[in-house]
C-alpha cells in the first residue's frame, strides 16, 4: 500500500469574514468527496488563509499522483481560491 499526502495552502481575496472563508471552504471539500481522498483542514481563525491535508491509498503511485493533480484542477476551478503553496508526499 501507498499512501500519498497533498498539502496545500489556500489563500481567499475576496474573503470578507471567517463565515464567507468556511463556506468557500465547504464547497471545496464537498467536491473532493467524488475523489474518494480524505480532507482535512486547519482549524485556524484568520479569514483569507486556510491549509488543506488531503490523503488517498492505493496501490500505485502513478494513481496517487493522478489523484492529486484532478483534486489541484478541482480547487483550481473555483474562482474564490488562489493556492499559495503545494506540498506533496508518497509514503
Amino acid at each position: 500500500m501507498i499512501v500519498g499526502l497533498l498539502t496545500l495552502e489556500l489563500y481567499f481575496p475576496t474573503a470578507g469574514s471567517l463565515k464567507s472563508k468556511r463556506y468557500v471552504l465547504r464547497s471545496i471539500k464537498d467536491r473532493l468527496k467524488k475523489f474518494n481522498v480524505s480532507v482535512a483542514e486547519d482549524a485556524n481563525n484568520l479569514w483569507q488563509k486556510s491549509t488543506l491535508a488531503i490523503a488517498c491509498v492505493s496501490n500505485d503511485s502513478a494513481h496517487l499522483y493522478s489523484v492529486f493533480e484532478k483534486v489541484k484542477k478541482q480547487i483550481l476551478s473555483n474562482a474564490e481560491v488562489e493556492i499559495i503553496r503545494i506540498d506533496m508526499e508518497i509514503l
